[in-house]
């Protein structure tokens, strides 16, 4: 039985990368300096030992406490390793802290540069927490709910053959709105609107905005233009039975499930959001110019 006013804060890395390796190692010395808990995964620790065998005590997840338990969760690396932490964690109280060793990062708070700063800000509950909608998202054959799983940042269906083309049907609350060919559709959340939507052509949602985008992929049609509804408007993607091959649904491209013709995909808002740590509270814009380093050179308003 754990000790109740000891504080356990998981960390999550890429092991597969070396630079990933010596950041946890860092995390984890800094949290046990400050007398908290680290706590990782069996299978990292092992990966991580291989590397530093003098890595010390950590406790394990799911055997030495359980994710209830939790106070942070601090994720080493891109916009992948976050939405992995995120499986884990989701529907439990602990916020997500990102720390990005990636490329562009968007769900990731801090840089590598700024490690040492943003552990002690954990250490000293110096954050606010901020909640991102989710998608629930289901796959339906006839009345029978066959599949269903979430998404944080997108859920898209896609083409299982690149030589073939999907033939699909859109629905917005509960109405068929347009039919067309493509390669496939993505469904994102505004957390997922600088993802896979933005590369496909959708609009950055801002994240206070509640909506929901909908981002066709190559359509053979007039009218396959991205749309944006409302929280509460749920969408459904229907492969038409004229589809020649089957389709993919792919959740924040870490689950999947196979899609025949007559396949009904059906997202809607999710009651269960993912909280993420926030060290930084400026405006949207600012992360947007840094991360895609977009020109603003020229720019005469106040400082």
């Amino acid at each position: 039985m754990t000790d109740a006013s000891e504080r356990y804060i998981l960390v999550v890395s890429h092991t597969g990368r070396a630079d990933s390796i010596d950041a946890a190692v860092q995390v984890v010395n800094q949290l046990r300096a400050a007398d908290i808990t680290p706590v990782l995964f069996a299978a990292e620790r092992d990966d991580i030992l291989e590397r530093v065998p003098d890595l010390g005590y950590v406790a394990i997840l799911d055997q030495d406490i359980v994710p209830s338990e939790l106070e942070l969760v601090i994720v080493l690396g891109g916009d992948g390793t976050i939405l992995r932490a995120a499986e884990i964690v989701r529907g439990y109280s602990a916020p997500l802290l990102g720390v990005n060793l990636g490329h562009v990062g968007f769900l990731a708070e801090s840089e590598r540069d700024d490690l040492a700063d943003a552990v002690k800000r954990a250490v000293a509950r110096d954050y606010l927490v901020e909640e991102r909608m989710t998608l629930s998202v289901r796959v339906k054959v006839g009345d029978e709910v066959v599949y269903s799983s979430w998404a944080l940042n997108e859920a898209t269906v896609e083409k299982a053959s690149r030589e073939r083309m999907l033939e699909v049907v859109i629905e917005v609350d509960g109405r068929p709105l347009s039919s067309f060919g493509c390669d496939g559709v993505v469904v994102s959340t505004p957390t997922g609107s600088t993802a896979y939507g933005f590369s496909a052509g959708g609009p950055i949602v801002w994240p206070t905005v509640e909506a929901i985008t909908l981002v066709p992929l190559s359509a053979h049609a007039l009218f396959a233009r991205p749309i944006v509804v409302g929280p509460d408007s749920p969408l459904a993607i229907e492969l038409l039975e004229r589809t020649d091959g089957t389709g993919v649904l792919w959740c924040d491209g870490r689950r999947t499930h196979d899609l025949a013709p007559g396949a009904r995909v059906v997202v809607r808002r999710s009651s269960t959001p993912v909280r993420l740590a926030r060290l930084h509270q400026g405006p949207f814009t600012d992360r947007l110019v840094n991360k895609f380093e977009l020109p603003v050179t020229g720019w005469r308003g106040p400082a």
